[in-house]
C-alpha cells in the first residue's frame, strides 16, 4: 500500500467532477482525478450530446414530411447509418476519452483510472494506492441507469441509454419502459425512423413530473408519429425469446417488441463508495449538500450524485460553487428556485421553477394562465408543427412568477426569458409593460401575462 499526499482528490470525473478538477488544477493545487469509466461522464457519450444528434436527425425527417402542407412536395428516406456514424465519430471518438483525459492533465492534474473508495477522513483508496487529500475530497460519481426488479428482466439483453445510443442498426420494433424525458425523446426518434414503438408508463400520464398540459401535448405529438402509449400500466414480468421481448402488464395486457429500452430513472450507487468511513450514511439515495455543496467535513458533492436532476447545467453550476468554496473565494451558494429543464421532444417542453401542483402544495396563493401557441401570431404563421403553449404560475401575494412552462417548436429557447423572470423575481407588472418582439414565439408570454387577470 502506497500513500500519496495531494491537495484535493476528485472522485468521479463526470461533467461536474471534471470541471472542478480542472479549475482547481489551473489554480495551482495538486489534484488527483479518479474515474473508472469515461472522463466526461454520461453527457458526451450516452446522454445530452449523442441523443440530441439523434433528435436533430429525426426532426429533419419530420420537417421534410411537413413540406406538403406548406410548400409543395418532398420525400425523405430514413437512413440510420449517418446518425450512428456521427455519434461514433463526432460525439464520442468511438467511446474513447483520450481527449478528455488530456484536457485534464494538460491543466496540471494527475489522472488515475480505477474505482476509488473512501478510506477514512481525507483518504481515497484505488487498488493498492491511497491518496491523502490535505484540503478535501470532491465526490462526483454520477448515476447509472436504474433497472427495476421486474420478474424475468435480469439476464435478458435489454437496453439502457448506453446500448440504444451505441446501436448501429435499428430494430423493427421497440418497447420503451418509462415515460419520462429520456424515454419520450428516444421513442420519438425511433418512431420517426420507421420503428414501431410502444411506451409503457406506470403513472397515469407520460412526463409525470411536468405540467399536465405538457403531458397532453407531447402524448398527442407522439401518437401522431405512430407511437403507442400505455399509461397506468405496471410491468409485472418480462420474457425474452427468439421473437424478442414480451412485457407482461397488470390486468393481463402485454407489450411486444424486438428490443426493450429500460428508461425508468437513475440511481447513485452510494453504497459502493465507503461513505460510512467518513461518517456519511451509505443508505441514502443521494448525497445531500448544503448551499456550499459540502456533504461532510472537507467533503463536497457535485453533479447527479446530489439528486438535483440529471442535468449537465446543474453539474456545471454546482462545480463553480465547489471551486469557489475550496479556494475560499466566497460567492453565492446554491439556489435551485429557478432550476430549468428541457425535454427535447417535438414540441420541446421547457420548464423552470415550480409546477402549479407544487406551488399549491407549498400553500402559495396561486394563479395560473395558459396561452396556446397555435392561437399566437407566430404559431398561426408556423402552421403544421405549431403545437405548444405558455403556462405561467404566479405567487399572487408577492406578484412574481414562481414557475413557468414553454412548450413548442422552440420551447427550450423561449424558456430562457422565463428563467430570468423566475430567478430574478421580476414583478409581473414590470413584465406586462415590456415590449415583446413581433411576431415571435415568445410573444405568447405577453398573452399569458394578461390572461393572469
Amino acid at each position: 500500500m502506497t500513500e500519496t499526499r495531494v491537495d484535493v482528490v476528485v472522485l468521479g470525473l463526470g461533467v461536474g467532477g471534471e470541471e472542478v478538477a480542472g479549475k482547481l488544477a489551473e489554480a495551482g493545487l495538486t489534484v488527483v482525478g479518479i474515474e473508472d469509466r469515461l472522463v466526461g461522464g454520461e453527457c458526451p457519450y450516452w446522454g445530452c450530446i449523442p441523443s440530441k444528434m439523434m433528435i436533430r436527425a429525426a426532426n429533419a425527417l419530420a420537417e421534410t414530411r411537413r413540406v406538403a402542407e406548406l410548400a409543395g412536395r418532398a420525400t425523405a428516406e430514413p437512413d440510420w447509418a449517418p446518425v450512428a456514424k456521427r455519434i461514433r465519430e463526432e460525439a464520442t471518438d468511438n467511446w474513447n476519452d483520450e481527449v478528455a483525459v488530456r484536457r485534464f492533465t494538460d491543466k496540471g492534474g494527475r489522472f488515475v483510472r480505477g474505482r476509488g473508495v473512501l478510506d477514512g477522513p481525507g483518504r481515497v483508496q484505488v487498488g493498492d494506492d491511497v491518496y491523502v487529500a490535505g484540503r478535501g475530497i470532491v465526490i462526483g460519481t454520477g448515476t447509472t441507469a436504474s433497472v427495476p426488479p421486474i420478474d424475468g428482466l435480469a439476464g435478458t439483453p435489454y437496453w439502457t441509454n448506453h446500448e440504444i445510443i451505441e446501436c448501429d442498426e435499428l430494430p423493427e420494433s421497440l418497447i420503451v419502459l418509462g415515460g419520462g424525458a429520456i424515454g419520450l425523446e428516444l421513442a420519438q426518434v425511433f418512431a420517426r425512423f420507421g420503428v414501431r414503438v410502444q411506451i409503457v408508463e406506470a403513472f397515469e400520464r407520460v412526463l409525470p413530473i411536468e405540467e399536465p398540459e405538457a403531458s397532453d401535448v407531447v402524448a398527442e405529438a407522439l401518437r401522431a408519429d405512430g407511437v403507442e402509449i400505455v399509461t397506468g400500466a405496471k410491468a409485472e414480468g418480462v420474457s425474452h425469446g427468439p421473437d424478442g421481448f414480451v412485457v407482461h402488464l397488470a390486468g393481463g395486457r402485454e407489450a411486444r417488441g424486438e428490443r426493450l429500452l429500460v428508461a425508468t430513472g437513475r440511481h447513485a450507487g452510494l453504497a459502493e463508495l465507503g461513505l460510512d468511513s467518513v461518517g456519511l450514511d451509505p443508505r441514502q439515495r443521494y448525497l445531500v449538500p448544503d448551499e456550499r455543496m459540502r456533504v461532510g467535513e472537507r467533503i463536497w458533492g457535485v453533479g447527479d450524485v446530489t439528486g438535483q436532476g440529471a442535468f449537465t447545467h446543474v453539474a456545471m453550476y454546482q462545480a463553480a460553487i465547489v471551486v469557489r468554496d475550496v479556494l475560499e473565494r466566497g460567492g453565492p451558494g446554491a439556489d435551485y428556485r429557478a432550476l430549468s429543464r428541457v425535454t427535447f421532444t417535438d414540441p420541446e417542453v421547457g420548464a423552470v421553477g415550480l409546477t402549479e401542483r407544487q406551488a399549491r402544495e407549498r400553500g402559495l396563493n396561486v394563479r395560473v394562465a395558459v396561452s396556446p401557441l397555435p392561437e399566437s401570431t407566430r404559431g398561426w404563421i408556423h402552421k403544421v408543427g405549431n403545437a405548444g403553449f405558455i403556462k405561467l404560475v404566479l405567487d399572487a401575494d408577492r406578484g412574481v412568477l414562481v414557475g413557468a412552462t414553454s412548450a413548442g417548436p422552440a420551447g427550450g429557447e423561449v424558456l430562457g426569458w422565463l428563467s430570468v423572470a423566475v430567478h430574478a423575481e421580476v414583478p409581473v407588472e414590470t413584465l406586462r409593460n415590456m415590449i415583446f418582439a413581433y411576431p415571435t414565439f415568445h410573444r405568447a408570454i405577453e398573452d399569458a401575462l394578461h390572461r393572469l387577470d
